[in-house]
C-alpha cells in the first residue's frame, strides 16, 4: 500500500492553516488550532523552513508564514519536503539499495510509474486540498462534442 507519513500529513494540515492566519503564526498557536502536540508541529515546520515552503521569523513577534500561496505549493514539494524523494522502489531513478538488482528483470522498469505518480502529485496544489474540490489532475476535460452543442446554445441566448 502506497501511505503517506504521518508528519507529511500534519505538515499539509498546518500549511493549510498558515494560509488562514494574518501576519505570522507561532508553533503552538498553530498546534492548539490543528490538535496536533506542538513538538510534533515544531518538527514538521522546521523540516518546512529548510525546504523554503515557510519563512521563520524570530523574535517576540515572531513566528511561521507561507513563502508561496498555497496554489503555488505542489503536494509533491511537501512530500519531499517531509519523506524526502518520492520512490516507490530503492531501484527507482538509479537508486542502490536493492541486492538483486542486478539479475533483477524489471529493474528501472518502475521509473515510468514513479514518474507518472511524481506529475500528478505535482499537479495538485494545496489550495486544491484546501478547497476540497477535485484536483485539477484528476479533472476530466469537457468533451468537444459536448462542448460545441453548450457553447452554440449560450450564444444564441446571448
Amino acid at each position: 500500500m502506497l501511505k503517506l507519513s504521518r508528519l507529511t500529513d500534519y505538515a499539509v494540515v498546518a500549511l493549510v492553516r498558515l494560509s488562514v492566519s494574518d501576519g505570522v503564526a507561532t508553533s503552538p498557536g498553530i498546534s492548539a488550532a490543528i490538535g496536533i502536540p506542538e513538538p510534533t508541529i515544531a518538527k514538521v515546520l522546521k523540516a518546512l523552513a529548510g525546504q523554503g515552503l515557510v519563512i521563520s521569523t524570530r523574535g517576540a513577534h515572531g513566528g511561521y508564514r507561507l513563502a508561496r500561496p498555497l496554489a503555488a505549493i505542489a503536494v509533491a514539494e511537501v512530500i519531499v519536503a517531509i519523506d524526502g524523494p518520492i520512490a516507490l522502489t530503492s531501484c527507482v531513478d538509479g537508486a542502490v539499495g536493492c541486492e538483486s538488482q542486478s539479475l533483477c528483470p524489471v529493474a528501472g522498469r518502475w521509473d515510468p510509474v514513479n514518474d507518472a505518480i511524481r506529475q500528478a502529485l505535482l499537479g495538485i496544489s494545496l489550495e486544491d486540498m484546501a478547497a476540497a474540490g477535485i484536483p485539477r489532475a484528476f479533472r476530466l476535460p469537457l468533451v468537444a462534442a459536448v462542448a460545441e452543442p453548450v457553447a452554440e446554445k449560450v450564444n444564441e441566448v446571448v
